[in-house]
């Protein structure tokens, strides 16, 4: 049974991806689909979605904004984040761009995410260390950064040992 508006009428495919826009910002191949599952046409969902854009109530590049902020904050790495916003039809280039405009520090990043997995403890022995890069690598962490966070982790409580 289709919703209908105070008016009478049922929503358009305009109304219907503003609605959603209301709630949060979506990709315009996110939209595309949520419309297309609700079962308007593909012609109707492409015009209402070129007038959002005409009217700026849609923007990839803001929703790639929020996308990356959140991300970062959860403690994903670049890799994940740059693959997450491909899937939403936003290529490499625009993500790095996007990427590189948030400015973050990677280490900091993995650093206070193995902060929050694993506590303050440092890896024990090899294999923690292995577990941990692991992690950090299905995090969209790259090697190099990886590597020197585990080699400063390992150097740190081998320092402490020493004392």
């Amino acid at each position: 049974m289709k919703r209908k508006r105070e008016t009478g009428k049922t929503p358009d495919a305009y109304d219907r991806a503003l609605g959603l826009l209301a709630r949060r910002e979506h990709s315009a191949r996110e939209l595309a689909a949520k419309l297309a599952r609700r079962g308007v046409d593909a012609a109707a969902s492409a015009a209402a979605l070129r007038e959002l854009k005409r009217r700026d109530y849609q923007s990839d590049a803001r929703f790639g904004e929020m996308l990356v902020r959140t991300r970062i904050a959860a403690g994903y790495g670049p890799r994940w984040i740059v693959a997450e916003l491909a899937t939403h039809g936003i290529g490499e280039a625009q993500a790095r761009a996007l990427l590189d405009a948030a400015g973050p520090n990677w280490a900091e990043v993995a650093r206070a995410q193995l902060r929050r997995r694993y506590g303050g403890a440092p890896p024990g022995s090899r294999a923690e260390r292995a577990k941990r890069a692991t992690y950090l690598a299905h995090r969209g962490f790259d090697a190099a950064t990886v590597q020197s966070l585990l080699r400063a982790e390992w150097l740190e409580s081998s320092a402490d040992e020493l004392d």
